[in-house]
């Protein structure tokens, strides 16, 4: 039976559920890194995100005031954490791992969506998000970089002197720098390359 509460509630064929809280805010932080994959930092508008989302934009406004801080937090909740240090039982494989998932983070969606964010925003914006590839990227590779080295040291594989700031810079930095100066996407050869014949002489000595 067909009541007149059922047909106040229906909704049209094809339209989207109602949806609440975290699910909503999933959805607007997917949104989001669509837009950024397909039209980038400067094509992103607010009215955008909330089509993708299928919600409205008053949705989107209530919980972010800008642009800025939707796309800092899409990309933080979506970037791929390194988990914990890798530990075959020798410094070079345990290298050679953890640049794989380096890899895959800087070549993840929200990883290229924040590389090129880097290259569209204006100064003020880019700091955010330089802050984002510190703490999202670069400061968890190199915190995994010293737990390996600093086990390395212990099996007597890496020289005692050798772990440093200057060194655990060595990966990120040139893996930053192939990908963003000369269109490197890191095969594994490569890896293997930077392995054996940069950082493995360097900690040996």
């Amino acid at each position: 039976m067909v009541t007149s509460h059922s047909v106040a509630t229906a909704r049209p064929p094809g339209s989207a559920p109602r949806r609440h809280g975290a699910v909503l805010e999933r959805a607007i932080l997917d949104a989001a890194l669509e837009q950024l994959g397909t039209v980038g930092w400067n094509g992103l508008t607010m009215e955008g995100v909330a089509v993708g989302a299928r919600t409205g934009k008053a949705a989107v406004y209530r919980r972010w005031s800008s642009k800025e801080d939707l796309v800092v937090d899409a990309l933080r909740a979506a970037l791929p954490a390194l988990g914990d240090a890798p530990d075959h039982g020798n410094v070079r494989e345990d290298l050679y791992q953890l640049c794989r998932r380096v890899r895959a983070a800087m070549y993840s969606k929200p990883g290229f969506a924040l590389r090129a964010v880097m290259h569209e925003c204006d100064a003020e914006a880019s700091e955010r998000f330089h802050a984002l590839i510190l703490t999202g990227v670069t400061d968890p590779s190199k915190r995994l970089l010293r737990e390996v080295l600093e086990r390395g040291v212990a099996r007597g594989e890496v020289r005692a002197d050798a772990p440093g700031d200057l060194v655990y810079d060595v990966i990120p930095a040139m893996m930053m720098y192939r990908s963003k100066v000369c269109g490197s996407e890191w095969t594994d050869t490569e890896i293997a390359e930077l392995i054996d014949r940069v950082m493995v002489p360097l900690l040996r000595g």
